[in-house]
């Protein structure tokens, strides 16, 4: 580990993140992620015809050949287009499950770490009842109670279990800001409480929640593949990484490349993301004083 020169690094943090092979690559490969999710269709056209829904069973379980790279499932659909199709769910369940824990995060978080007293510690006994229960068996339980298995009903399980880790990281940040002298000097000057939180207080302590959240959204993909592979998650006609992993481990001793391509996208995804969200983590911590 070597110091930071005069800490030139730390005031501009994108030039350093640049010079980061980690950062560089895995910026690449989840921009390209984004990329799919929003044009499939430019991806799945490639290779073959493109149509994730066209099927032949004549094709049913092939192997790779050319003009199919990953071969076909056992529908006889082209599972290369099934992959690149799969990356709009997973996504469209990260971005709404990242956006609607960082809002609670938020909210609660704040109002503990702003008014403290009775509203801390209702807040604070309920964040320690999410973390005391088994978030993986919370959401089996309830997915199998609903009748619907879609990308919101996914989506607002996974906020409900997930919203208490990063609305502890608020309150922390919270309680380290409203004490300080630009906060008393505004409340002397009688301004009202939302505009000292919403002006003052929230600005100068939600950046650490910010970068926690990007590095949250590879694990908010890796959790509802997990979930839909166990079944409980999305369902057919629904396309996903955890669908086709899901419909895999029955055909891996026979066919296993149903099983190794899509296992490969959604691995590569989700470290891409994480080591995203750790490279910002790292550049933008104001305590942090080395590179490694």
């Amino acid at each position: 580990m070597t110091p930071v020169s005069g800490s030139a690094d730390l005031r501009r943090p994108l030039p350093a993140l640049l010079r980061r092979p980690g950062f560089v690559i895995s910026s690449v490969f989840a921009v390209l992620v984004c990329v799919i999710t929003v044009v499939p269709q430019v991806f799945a056209g490639l290779f073959g015809h493109g149509d994730p829904r066209r099927c032949d069973l004549a094709d049913s379980g092939l192997p790779p050949t050319p003009g199919h790279p990953f071969g076909f499932d056992i529908q006889g659909c082209d599972l290369y287009s099934n992959v690149v199709y799969g990356a709009r769910s997973s996504v469209a369940i990260a971005v709404l499950v990242t956006a609607g824990v960082l809002v609670i995060a938020v909210v609660l978080g704040g109002l503990a770490g702003y008014f403290g007293g009775w509203v801390d510690a209702v807040v604070s006994r309920v964040m320690d009842v999410f973390f005391g229960f088994p978030a993986l068996v919370g959401m089996i339980v309830i997915l199998q109670t609903l009748s619907v298995h879609n990308e919101v009903t996914v989506s607002l399980v996974l906020i409900l279990f997930g919203w208490a880790g990063l609305a502890r990281v608020v309150r922390g940040s919270v309680l380290a800001t409203v004490n300080s002298e630009y906060v008393a000097a505004t409340r002397g000057i009688g301004a009202s409480v939302p505009r000292i939180l919403l002006r003052h207080v929230l600005p100068n302590s939600i950046g650490p929640a910010l970068v926690l959240s990007g590095l949250n959204v590879g694990l908010v993909i890796a959790s509802e593949s997990a979930l839909t592979f166990l079944g409980v998650g999305l369902q057919t006609p629904a396309i996903s990484w955890g669908v086709q992993l899901n419909t895999a481990q029955q055909y891996f001793t026979t066919n296993p490349h149903l099983l190794i391509f899509p296992s490969l996208f959604l691995t590569v995804t989700v470290l891409s993301f994480v080591l995203l969200g750790d490279a910002l983590r790292d550049a933008f911590d104001p305590r942090l004083r080395y590179i490694r």
